[in-house]
């Protein structure tokens, strides 16, 4: 089946209008990391009046809130993610960041204002609702494990049992047309690695290499020798990235260093390809090392796990967007993307989906607009009506199933 992209969007009342209002103060106005307080204050005051039990975090500012609906049963959890990206904004828009250094670069903002949404349409059924919704307001996505921190602070058992199923969506910048909701089965995002290699020698005078063990040699090797790791590691039907980004070493052109320091990054889909390109990793850096007389020191740091949705709960994701939002609005990914998300950390322990969401803006073709994470990106969000009619239907739908 072929898509295009959405011409016009569902509106509902004045909530489009709402959404759009709250989305563009919080862009105006964003936060990193782990603690946002004033993001934390909005989101609050907007949950404001509700009739919803709401709790903050201790060591990240998160909020959760639970909707306690009108008949017994499970629960379902909905997530955003709030925090910015350490970037100055280059894109003249009227409420363009006013925080140098700090950006919704990744669409946090609009993610935020459609859980918002999502909540006040849940609570107007609140007696029709069949279980419990819990609202997962996460800060730290952007490396910073905001979602495992919250699991620990308990966010899985707020609503008194662990949900049944539990579900997050993703607006994309660029890749995805404007307007259609995409999910596969299975992997949809990457897990992740941060690798670094630390090569040491002996340094010395430019003039008289062999009174030294140079390692900038052998860090070049290793970076040459990493490209066909892949090719002879990774099963040729599952897929993997290892990217070096960056080598740091010497200080002039005519003294030879005594260390050098490799830089990169490792994405995977499977546990199989993650520990085969680890050790390759740690293997490859050792060898060549050792074969141009020098040590290598190797470190892996895990910075997210891959993000893998319930086949049964990808289904249904995708049957309740089809019939919400009409069939020609949801696109069948045909293989994951490599980018990396925390909430993976929630489906190894609840069943349930991942989907994105295509905001290009209007009359910008999404193979070349300006991607996720970058300081030019530019994300429509004409669709927050629809995104929290979206989350508020696959809530409703699945709690009367469980």
């Amino acid at each position: 089946m072929s898509h295009t992209s959405a011409t016009t969007v569902t509106t509902d009342g004045g909530l489009q209008e709402e959404l759009a209002g709250f989305r563009r103060d919080l862009h105006a106005d964003p936060e990193i990391g782990l603690h946002l307080p004033r993001t934390q204050r909005r989101v609050l005051d907007a949950l404001s009046g509700l009739p919803l039990e709401v709790s903050t975090g201790r060591a990240l500012s998160s909020v959760t809130a639970v909707l306690r609906g009108g008949r017994p049963g499970r629960s379902v959890l909905l997530r955003a993610d709030m925090d910015a990206l350490p970037l100055t904004e280059q894109t003249d828009l009227p409420y363009a960041s006013r925080n140098d250094g700090a950006m919704h670069a990744c669409g946090h903002d609009l993610h935020t204002a459609a859980l918002l949404g999502a909540a006040k349409l849940l609570c107007a059924r609140r007696e029709q609702l069949a279980g419990d919704v819990v609202f997962m307001f996460q800060p730290g996505e952007e490396g910073c494990d905001g979602a495992g921190k919250m699991i620990e602070e308990g966010v899985l058992e707020a609503a008194g049992a662990p949900p049944v199923a539990a579900y997050a969506m993703h607006v994309a910048s660029s890749g995805i047309p404007r307007g259609l909701l995409a999910g596969r089965p299975g992997p949809i995002l990457a897990g992740g690695d941060l690798l670094t290699a630390v090569l040491s020698g002996v340094g010395g005078h430019g003039s008289a290499p062999h009174l030294t063990r140079d390692p900038l040699p052998a860090a070049c090797a290793v970076v040459g020798a990493l490209q066909t790791l892949l090719t002879h590691t990774v099963d040729p039907f599952d897929s993997a990235v290892l990217t070096i980004g960056a080598i740091h070493s010497g200080t002039a052109g005519n003294i030879i260093p005594a260390t050098a320091q490799l830089e990169g990054s490792l994405r995977w889909f499977t546990p199989q390809a993650r520990d085969a390109l680890r050790e390759g990793f740690e293997r490859v850096c050792r060898a060549i090392a050792t074969a141009h007389g020098v040590e290598a020191e190797t470190r892996i740091v895990e910075a997210v796990r891959a993000t893998v949705n319930d086949a049964a709960e990808a289904g249904f994701a995708a049957t309740v967007a089809a019939d919400l939002l009409g069939a020609a609005r949801y696109l069948d990914l045909p293989h994951p993307l490599t980018a990396g998300e925390d909430f993976s950390r929630v489906l190894e322990k609840v069943p349930g989906a991942f989907v994105m969401l295509g905001v290009a803006p209007p009359g910008v073709d999404p193979a070349t607009a300006e991607a996720n994470h970058s300081a030019h990106a530019v994300f429509d969000d004409a669709f927050l009506a629809d995104s929290a009619r979206y989350l508020a239907e696959l809530a409703t739908r699945r709690l009367a199933l469980a």
